[in-house]
């Protein structure tokens, strides 16, 4: 079986960081593991409180996953302050993973910071160049690339301008704009356009958390980056489709809907054990 570890914060409520990444690794049929960089007090109305796990702590964790199990992927999501962004910086450059997929999560989707904005720059020197994919959304490119975004035109060339930075590949995230749910793909080479029809609903806590652990997942399998991107979209359309109505705000997507209809693929499922 494949494994994929997320970087990140936790989410108690469940629907977002590390508990989403984990249970969109189980839905993808691979095997999650985590090392937790902050505790976050949130539920789907807001951001009570952030504890920041100690950098010592956090290489320690990754130092325990790497020195013990193949690791065919990795994740990275919420990293809250400089200081954390250097630590996973370091333990990435030391252990070289073969896909790294970021999704540089700055505001959570109740509008709370998750990031220290004089941390930005950080993330942008040192942990973008080792991003294999990265994945932000349209407020997120928008703060990388210093450029307004209005159009699918302003999406690609943040995109190209992203990817200027030292990422291999960019994907921008259409989620916050009007129309159909468009996410725009640039590889260094060509654009790419992954277009679904937009699901009205409120209840999209932890789709940024839950598309980029799709990718890695999906990396981690064996697809090329077109094919991950792909198989992603579809699978975090599918969870916006049957989301959960649980909580005051912005209720979670439904990891497990897909496979609690008909369990993995058969060739997912047919795993020596």
């Amino acid at each position: 079986m494949k494994t994929v570890l997320t970087i990140a914060g936790s989410d108690c409520s469940g629907g977002a960081g590390i508990q989403a990444d984990l249970k969109t690794f189980s839905a993808q049929g691979v095997f999650g593991m985590s090392v937790i960089v902050s505790v976050v007090a949130e539920n789907t109305s807001r951001v009570i409180g952030i504890q920041d796990i100690a950098p010592k702590m956090i290489e320690k964790q990754m130092d325990a996953v790497f020195e013990d199990i193949e690791v065919h992927a990795v994740k990275v999501g919420m990293l809250s302050s400089a200081g954390c962004m250097r630590a996973v910086a370091g333990r990435l450059v030391q252990y070289g993973p073969e896909h790294v997929v970021v999704d540089p999560v700055m505001v959570a989707k109740n509008g709370c910071p998750l990031m220290d904005p004089k941390a930005a720059e950080t993330l942008i020197r040192q942990i973008l160049p080792l991003a294999h994919v990265l994945t932000p959304n349209i407020p997120e490119a928008e703060r990388i690339a210093d450029m307004q975004i209005r159009s699918v035109d302003d999406m690609e060339a943040a995109a190209r301008k992203i990817h200027s930075m030292g990422c291999k590949a960019v994907v921008v995230k259409g989620g916050h704009s009007c129309g159909n749910a468009l996410d725009v793909l640039f590889d260094g080479k060509r654009v790419q356009y992954f277009e679904t029809e937009r699901i009205r609903t409120k209840n999209t806590h932890g789709t940024g958390c839950t598309f980029s652990s799709a990718i890695a997942s999906q990396l981690a399998k064996g697809a090329d980056l077109c094919e991950a991107v792909k198989r992603a979209k579809d699978y975090v359309t599918m969870a916006i489709a049957h989301a959960l109505p649980i909580g005051k705000g912005c209720g979670p997507t439904h990891h497990f809907y897909e496979l609690y209809r008909n369990g993995l693929p058969k060739e997912e499922s047919e795993v020596e054990p």
